[in-house]
């Protein structure tokens, strides 16, 4: 294999995975950011950072669980500080018929009754009388996860360039992979953002050991500990551009659902509040897409898949500028339709 000269553009969770692998493989690599502070303007920090293949079967193509499987191997191979504890799917008895659903569009899972959710979750106990256990899946803690890519993508040889907007004109690098997000809609006009709010509480009245996500007709929840008494609620998915601060009734629907899950919750501090766009294609799959000179790609479209399939993608650019290589993921621009 031949060594290139590798510029990676955005240090968001793609942008890490791009500039790690590609470092190991053996390229010299630089990683640029806008931002001056890591991770300040990525659309990643705000991700609960969940590895659920499985689970995203419910409303995903099967791709997504597909090579989502792959992700979390590579993520079990390089994160030692992964949490892989599963996740549980519980409804309350007014809501069973969606639990149902759930359990018929997915796949991975086991079917517990009271009992065996108490025996899982023991601050649970009582709730609900039967769940699902996807026991394949695992979580991390977003912004340790983050830091340890950086700190490795540094470690592998990546020069890292923080505070420094991105001037496609000053690149002389072999290859160029945009991963920037929404700032890199002019060379992809299909890409739109997804409006996500979540919310960040803590208490020590309740302890679980995974994500559990509570269904409900009109907003499911997920809630997901991030250890020291911290938990991630979440999430909103609204077809909306806007950037603006937590709305009221997203608020009400997100804490009244944590409080639905659990009365332990209703005395939790709130930490912070806040939205962010997804980077999204029409069919919700991020993808490579190596434009028409062969020598920029980009990598974007994350969605809300973006640290599940960030490791498959950068897997996939590795090969492609390696050999070649094809990739379900991996599209040539003059080739590429939107769905």
């Amino acid at each position: 294999m031949t060594a290139r000269i590798i510029t990676v553009a955005g240090a968001g969770i793609l942008g890490l995975w791009q500039a790690l692998t590609l470092a190991r493989a053996g390229h010299r690599v630089r990683l640029v950011e806008a931002s001056r502070e890591p991770f300040a303007a990525a659309a990643s920090r705000l991700a609960a950072a969940m590895l659920a293949p499985d689970c995203e079967a419910e409303a995903s193509p099967e791709i997504v669980r597909d090579l989502g499987h792959h992700g979390l191997t590579l993520w079990r191979a390089t994160y030692p500080d992964l949490i892989a504890n599963g996740s549980l799917v519980v409804s309350h008895a007014r809501d069973r018929s969606e639990l149902s659903r759930f359990a018929r569009q997915t796949t991975g899972h086991a079917l517990l009754d009271a009992e065996a959710v108490s025996a899982l979750e023991p601050d649970l106990a009582g709730r609900f009388s039967t769940g699902l256990h996807f026991k394949r899946e695992a979580h991390m803690v977003t912004p340790q996860a983050l830091a340890f890519l950086l700190g490795e993508a540094r470690a592998a040889g990546v020069e890292v360039v923080l505070g420094q907007p991105w001037s496609d004109a000053e690149q002389t690098a072999d290859v160029v992979i945009d991963c920037r997000g929404l700032a890199a809609r002019s060379h992809l006009p299909d890409l739109r953002g997804v409006r996500g709010e979540r919310i960040l509480i803590a208490t020590r009245d309740i302890s679980l050991a995974r994500p559990v996500h509570l269904l409900h007709p009109r907003q499911p929840l997920y809630v997901v500990p991030w250890g020291d008494g911290r938990f991630v609620v979440g999430a909103t998915m609204v077809e909306s551009e806007d950037t603006g601060p937590v709305t009221v009734r997203s608020m009400l629907e997100l804490l009244g659902l944590a409080y639905a899950l659990h009365p332990a919750f209703g005395e939790a501090q709130v930490l912070e509040a806040a939205t962010g766009l997804r980077p999204s294609f029409a069919d919700n799959v991020p993808r490579a897409i190596v434009r028409a000179d062969g020598r920029h790609i980009d990598v974007n479209g994350a969605w809300r898949h973006g640290f599940l399939l960030a490791p498959v993608l950068a897997e996939a650019v590795a090969g492609y500028i390696a050999n070649g290589a094809p990739h379900p993921l991996l599209n040539r621009s003059d080739a590429y339709t939107a769905t």
